[in-house]
């Protein structure tokens, strides 16, 4: 028996993965050879012994589904649909199209191919990555971080740097559990999840005064350390899918802080799971700040009004005793995000907030089946008392008590009031002041005025550090605004001075509010 060693420890396979088509074939030809040689091979008999097998070929199988064109045709040289699969790994690469394929399709799902989804993924999830690499590079470079300090322990970290390790460690467990049950799909979808919506478009948004500050605190050496070990963890947990993309990041991390001794991230140990690294009780409150924050840009977005214009308040229906006191933990996040100037809650919302209520048929159907009629007129007819209680119990009875429906059976849409504009998820509730004061107003100007002074110093190519002088064309609309936030000005673009020119006739032309103004920057 040559290689007895060998096909001990290979045998039986841990997995194999062929096409549908195949079933007959390939799956069920390995097990039947298996069951004779178990049956007629000393040798095998001894070796499923010892291996404890029963004379299986294989522990697991993925049976691939196929890949169709975009409009879900099977690829043949008849129709001329098919893909050259070296062209588009030349194209876009090959971890973008692993990446695209893995994420858009479970394996044994048929998949169906279109560039535009490459492309995508590319975008939106390398893209976004490589974007926070950058920043952080660009900021270590600066203040020459090579994470040669102490540790600074996770309790002694801002929460919001808390937040993204405990979420960070929740993830490494949630994929490593995916890949162990062969659902890559899933552990890519977390992955992406995580990096767009947690890491890029929150954590680092919200930490970036963190890095741009001059002083090597121990807030910034701790944002440093945070970010830092989301980028190589991350690196780490994609680099199954995409091993090209994760080894260059790792690399390029490590080459510049020497942290860890591995020379590929292929051979860097899997991410550990530490469980008094997680907090849920602090991921849930960031997740009522990420979703009160979503609902009130919702509302900018609906009445088009932009970010950068400062609004007086938003109003929070009080849905719990312990409501408000997580609400105040992550008070200053939501106003910096959504650019608001306070949170008012409000206990009794029948007054102000009318509320309305749809039936979920899909919910509803397997529940109340014929009575379905009854119900949902019963339902449409909630006061908004009744609506209240199935809010704050998450459940309420109709047709005396025949039925019990749930939050989860219906659709609670919230009104708008004059002057204010209203959305809900789930049982949150955001009313948004709209009013907009000339102070307000002044204030939205200098933000928009501040946009447009960082373009040109990007455009210009001065490095983040660079102080400038600025000179802008005089203007009604601009004068009231720049003299009353002059300060504020200054410290977000890094000027010395700020002159109103009434004469100034060169520079560039920028538009605020359909207003043409001349603006002339340049550096000390």
């Amino acid at each position: 028996f040559e290689n007895k060693d060998k096909f001990e420890n290979a045998y039986p396979a841990d997995f194999i993965a062929e096409g549908v088509d195949q079933t007959r074939g390939w799956f069920f030809t390995l097990h039947a050879i298996a069951v004779m040689l178990s049956e007629t091979s000393d040798e095998i008999k001894k070796i499923n012994a010892k291996v404890g097998n029963k004379g299986i070929a294989f522990k697991n199988v993925i049976s691939n589904g196929l890949v169709l064109d975009k409009n879900g045709n099977k690829m043949s040289k008849r129709l001329g649909n098919g893909v050259d699969p070296f062209s588009t790994i030349e194209q876009f690469g090959a971890d973008a199209a692993r990446w695209y394929m893995i994420s858009n399709a479970a394996p044994w799902d048929n998949l169906k191919f279109n560039a535009e989804g490459i492309d995508e993924v590319r975008r939106k999830f390398f893209g976004t990555l490589y974007n926070t690499y950058t920043f952080f590079v660009m900021y270590a470079n600066i203040d020459q971080f090579n994470y040669s300090e102490a540790e600074i322990a996770l309790k002694s970290r801002p929460e919001i740097d808390q937040w993204i390790i405990s979420l960070l460690n929740t993830l490494s467990k949630e994929v490593d559990s995916f890949y162990a049950d062969f659902e890559p799909t899933k552990a890519a979808r977390a992955i992406q999840d995580f990096v767009d919506a947690h890491l890029s478009n929150w954590y680092v948004r919200l930490s970036r005064r963190r890095f741009w500050r001059s002083d090597n605190s121990d807030d910034k050496l701790s944002a440093y350390q945070t970010l830092y070990t989301c980028l190589v963890t991350i690196a780490k947990l994609m680099s199954p899918i995409a091993p090209f993309f994760a080894d260059r990041l790792y690399n390029d991390l490590n080459q510049a802080t020497h942290k860890e001794a591995f020379e590929s991230v292929h051979l860097a140990d899997f991410p550990a799971y530490h469980d008094d690294l997680v907090n849920k009780p602090l991921e849930e409150r960031m997740q009522m700040a990420q979703d009160i924050s979503s609902l009130v840009l919702s509302l900018r977005k609906k009445v088009s009004i932009n970010v950068r214009q400062p609004l007086s308040k938003i109003l929070l229906p009080i849905l719990d005793k312990n409501f408000k006191h997580q609400i105040e933990q992550i008070k200053d996040l939501i106003l910096s995000e959504t650019n608001i100037k306070d949170i008012e809650y409000i206990t009794d919302t029948a007054g102000f907030i009318k509320k309305k209520v749809k039936p979920n048929f899909k919910s509803l159907g397997a529940k109340v089946g014929k009575d379905m009629k009854l119900v949902a007129e019963a339902i449409t007819n909630f006061s908004q008392d009744d609506i209240t209680k199935l809010e704050t119990e998450g459940s309420i009875p109709v047709l005396d008590t025949k039925y019990l429906i749930l939050d989860t059976d219906v659709e609670i849409i919230a009104e708008d009031v004059p002057g204010w504009q209203v959305a809900n998820l789930g049982k949150l509730t955001v009313a948004l002041d709209v009013t907009i004061t000339n102070e307000l107003k002044q204030e939205g100007i200098s933000r928009e005025l501040i946009n447009r002074i960082q373009n040109l110093r990007k455009a210009k190519g001065f490095e983040v550090t660079d102080k400038i002088n600025v000179k802008v064309s005089d203007h009604s609309f601009l004068s009231g605004a720049v003299r009353n936030n002059l300060s504020y000005i200054c410290a977000e673009i890094l000027a010395d001075s700020i002159l109103i020119d009434n004469q100034l006739n060169e520079g560039e032309i920028a538009q605020i509010d359909e207003n043409e103004i001349l603006i002339a920057i340049s550096k000390i």
